[in-house]
């Protein structure tokens, strides 16, 4: 058959609909594609433990051209000692997953655990920066880490406010300090870590940007849900709102979310500022799936030092939980 005529059918096939259906795509395992690093082996311990903490304007010794602040441009003579103490804090932990708020640069945290906290397992790192300004959130953990979810991109409205003109408002700039990540505790579990430092501040402004975002993190933790209906999910980290407010009342009692998150700790007890706390701002939350691997009254506000050594590290109290490592 010349082309011609192989054209000629290929067309009369296309104008009877008779062109032979694709063969169907096949998916990929995901387990086939991604893996543990060929030295890696978990450890064999029952549990896990996840540590929270706000650590302050937490800088490197550098000055990031890129990231025009005073602060960050020259940073202050106590953070030589601020360092020491945070890595006693970190060694005296022991967390398996530690998640920091405040702090410059998950680079930095490699560092540090490079050079002060060898042989405690601390291999996997991760953060998503923002591109013009020093306080992010970052991770290290002895678990392998999987996909991780970054929202700087994002505009967020604020809900339910308008400005002086009576204008709505929108914003992008803090959404940096905010993402989700997949930790791997176990060969055939996992857990969604939602880590937050939400927009600071009182009044009805601030408020709406928490809204805002909170909103955002409903609908990222929704579409998960409806892909597995059983995601276990932890949001951790500086909400800057207390218990008993808006914020909080759309992560436990929203009927918008599929899976409700619980805060474990007593609404009395408080972790800002360091010294002398008068309130609770800092949260470790477990959604509804993950609550049975919970320990239970694990989760506490907790401290490592004196209060006025633990008010030289940070004006926020770390918050700390143990979980049992399951494979489902």
């Amino acid at each position: 058959m010349n082309k011609f005529l192989q054209i000629a059918v290929v067309l009369t096939m296309v104008m009877s609909g008779c062109v032979p259906a694709e063969e169907p795509v096949q998916v990929v395992d995901r387990g086939q594609v991604q893996v543990l690093p060929a030295d890696y082996q978990y450890p064999d311990t029952p549990t896990f433990s996840l540590l929270s903490w706000n650590v302050e304007h937490f800088l490197d010794p550098y000055d990031d051209p890129y990231i025009d602040n005073q602060r960050e441009n020259n940073p202050p003579e106590n953070m030589q000692l601020r360092r020491a103490l945070l890595i006693e804090a970190l060694r005296k932990a022991d967390a398996d997953v530690v998640l920091l708020q405040e702090f410059e640069s998950a680079k930095y945290l490699k560092q540090l655990a490079d050079d002060s906290l060898s042989g405690m397992g601390y291999t996997f790192f991760a953060d998503i920066p923002s591109h013009g300004w020093y306080m992010n959130v970052v991770l290290m953990s002895r678990f392998p880490l999987g996909e991780i979810s970054g929202y700087g991109n994002v505009t967020t409205p604020l809900p339910d406010y308008l400005d002086e003109e009576g204008k709505k408002e929108t914003q992008s700039h803090i959404n940096t300090r905010m993402w989700t990540i997949e930790v791997f505790p176990a060969a055939a579990y996992h857990f969604l870590l939602t880590g937050v430092h939400l927009k600071a501040g009182r009044g009805p402004r601030n408020i709406a940007m928490r809204k805002g975002q909170i909103n955002y993190l409903v609908s990222q933790w929704n579409e998960a849900l409806a892909a597995n209906p059983s995601a276990n999910m932890i949001m951790a980290g500086d909400l800057n709102a207390t218990p008993d407010s808006e914020e909080l009342s759309l992560l436990q009692t929203n009927k918008q979310l599929i899976a409700p998150f619980t805060d474990p700790i007593d609404t009395a007890v408080y972790s800002h500022p360091a010294d002398e706390p008068r309130r609770r701002l800092d949260y470790l939350l477990v959604n509804e799936n993950m609550l049975p691997e919970m320990q239970p009254e694990s989760v506490q506000v907790t401290h490592f030092f004196s209060a006025d050594t633990m008010r030289m590290i940070s004006d926020h109290l770390p918050v700390m939980g143990v979980f049992q490592r399951k494979d489902l």
